[in-house]
């Protein structure tokens, strides 16, 4: 999947994130998916087996798209995104000051055409 999205990307080399992620992200998979049967098969009630390993599919889908999108492959990067250090939160990232800057643009230009009409 990753090389395809690569190439309608219109990437040079498709094989790059397939070369630095694929190892990661399947070792990822080796834990993730056996804890989940286990729990599944051991805790899960026979009528909600098919609901739950949906649930699981849905996370490790998010999974991937954060791994091909910022993450290494690697739940560790994943779990650093979604949990920052207190250190990271501190320091505003040149991103986070963009979208700011944007969505306050966007507020002013929204009330001078409220304030011309």
């Amino acid at each position: 999947m990753q090389n395809s999205v690569s190439f309608l990307e219109g990437k040079e080399d498709i094989m790059e994130d397939w070369r630095e992620k694929f190892l990661n992200t399947y070792k990822t998979g080796l834990m993730f998916w056996p804890f989940m049967q286990f729990v599944n098969f051991a805790l899960v009630p026979l009528y909600v087996r098919t609901t739950f390993t949906g649930c699981c599919a849905f996370v490790w889908a998010t999974f991937l798209c954060f791994s091909r999108q910022s993450g290494d492959g690697t739940a560790a990067a994943a779990l650093a995104w979604m949990f920052p250090s207190k250190e990271e939160e501190a320091e505003p990232t040149d991103e986070k000051v963009d979208s700011k800057n944007k969505a306050d643009a966007s507020k002013e230009g929204t009330a001078a055409s409220k304030a011309t009409q």
